[in-house]
């Protein structure tokens, strides 16, 4: 029987957290779904931990290392449902996630993609802060705003659309290494309506090692990319240039780490929660010349 809704996500090395992600889909109330999880690759433990669930509506699909945004595309072409809601390894949906959305999709026909308020999350479980937005003023954005002012969907697992759509706007580009999903963003915004549903719904964990902790120019670049091809500017061109952007790497990793812990301890300090100071000392110690990371020491709190 061909399932209402089918999740899509993606694992590369998560085991640390996988268990969690997936007994949280699992949980869900609305059950008339699939899970199909795509293994990219993994050499840590994801493989055994995938293996040990017997619940029937996992499907693991298990490739060589592509990254994420191949390994979307694959997912999203093996679902079966109407429906597709994204998820990422590592986060966590809130039992009525699934229910919550889809009831919109289900009672308003012009609504083509749906997200929720979403809580960012410290590595060690220290609340960041909360994402929310209004649908009408996402997609305006979407559709008009520069790269300096463009928003978006609260986050990337938070979302969930209609397969016609996906299938409309051309889905996930390859091309598109990171800001994949603001690229698909861009091109369902101009299908319909969006929606964000006004709850917690989605807990997402920042890693210090994640794409988006290390790569903000390479992102930057390519969400400029995406929005000057909105603009009818020529694809082959700037598909070619954006196939050239991957997450940084090698010599300036500890930098890039440096400022994810800087950026946590920032949003700590701010929330007055006393954790900011170990997040803020190990972003000096990964990169000394932190200036900001040990004017937070010394700066008035909030």
């Amino acid at each position: 029987m061909t399932p209402r809704l089918s999740v899509v996500m993606s694992v590369y090395n998560g085991a640390h957290r996988l268990a969690a992600t997936v007994d949280s889909i699992l949980g869900q109330t609305f059950d008339d779904f699939e899970f199909i999880v795509i293994d990219d690759g993994s050499t840590d433990a994801t493989a055994a931990i995938l293996g040990r669930y017997e619940d029937p509506r996992i499907k693991v699909l298990s490739q060589e290392n592509q990254g994420l945004t191949r390994a979307l595309i694959s997912g999203c072409n093996e679902a079966r449902g109407e429906i597709i809601a994204r998820q990422d390894c590592g986060d966590r949906s809130a039992p009525e996630r699934l229910a919550k959305q889809l009831a919109v999709l289900e009672s308003e026909p012009d609504v083509v993609l749906v997200s929720c308020s979403t809580s960012y999350h410290a590595p060690g479980g220290e609340t960041l802060y909360i994402a929310e937005g209004d649908g009408d003023q996402v997609r305006h954005s979407l559709l008009h705003d520069d790269v300096k002012n463009i928003r978006a969907l609260a986050h990337h697992g938070s979302a969930m659309f209609r397969r016609a759509a996906y299938d409309q706007s051309g889905g996930y580009r390859a091309e598109f290494g990171v800001a994949q999903d603001l690229d698909l963003w861009v091109r369902m915004a101009a299908l319909g309506r969006i929606v964000f549903v006004p709850e917690i719904l989605y807990e997402a964990t920042m890693e210090v090692s994640a794409i988006s902790a290390q790569s903000r120019p390479m992102q930057r670049e390519a969400a400029r990319i995406a929005l000057q091809l909105r603009d009818g500017s020529d694809p082959a061109t700037l598909l070619a240039r954006a196939a050239t952007l991957r997450a940084s790497k090698g010599a300036g990793l500890r930098r890039n780490e440096a400022a994810a812990l800087y950026f946590i301890a920032s949003c700590l300090r701010r929330r007055r929660d006393p954790q900011w100071a170990a997040y803020a000392r190990r972003a000096v110690r990964r990169n000394p010349l932190l200036l900001k990371a040990w004017l937070l020491f010394v700066r008035p709190g909030p």
